[in-house]
């Protein structure tokens, strides 16, 4: 039996908003809002995961999910990054924002390169290729694009080139022999 794997991007919070790396921000009345709303248009399973951050679980709570907290969910570490705005970050680094994004190893942050968080989510998936059913996990778009980049083979540099929106589900399978991806970014 195949494994069917639906990873659900967290609701917004004021990061998301402002366009900045987040800390564990809470969802703000609108998303919370927006979570609420879509839990409507969802259908649930028995099996679910998330992130440990709060905003993930806030959001599995608007579910109404239980999940299990699972720390190789976890958004990727932004390190002196975190809470900061992009374009601040931009201006006044940007030949480390340029780094950032042109080597996937790089991690001028001081927190977890893309190639390191492209790793911690190919043992996650790893771990799940054994399980079957439907599984639901809760997490954050960085992790979801290293989902995706993973099951499909693509390098480390593609990653940049998938575009995860809160409140989005992607569905990966997975046969006997590897994952394929069936859908990414749908709107709920």
């Amino acid at each position: 039996m195949a494994t069917r794997l639906t990873l659900l991007s967290h609701a917004p919070t004021s990061a998301t908003r402002a366009g900045a790396f987040p800390l564990d921000e809470p969802l703000d009345e609108h998303g919370l809002t927006m979570a609420r709303q879509a839990a409507t248009k969802m259908r649930l399973t028995d099996r679910a995961l998330v992130s440990p951050a709060l905003r993930a679980r806030q959001t599995a709570d608007a579910f109404g999910i239980s999940p299990t907290v699972d720390p190789l969910l976890s958004d990727c570490d932004f390190g002196d990054w975190a809470g900061r705005k992009l374009a601040d970050v931009e201006r006044d680094e940007p030949d480390a924002v340029a780094a950032w994004i042109a080597e996937p190893d790089s991690a001028p942050h001081g927190g977890e390169s893309i190639e390191e968080l492209l790793r911690r989510i190919a043992t996650w998936l790893g771990q799940q290729a054994g399980e079957t059913g439907r599984l639901i996990v809760i997490t954050h778009p960085a992790v979801i694009r290293a989902a995706i980049v993973e099951a499909i083979g693509a390098g480390a540099r593609s990653f940049w080139r998938i575009d995860i929106a809160p409140l989005t589900l992607t569905d990966l399978r997975r046969g006997e022999r590897r994952w394929t991806l069936r859908a990414a970014g749908v709107p709920i």
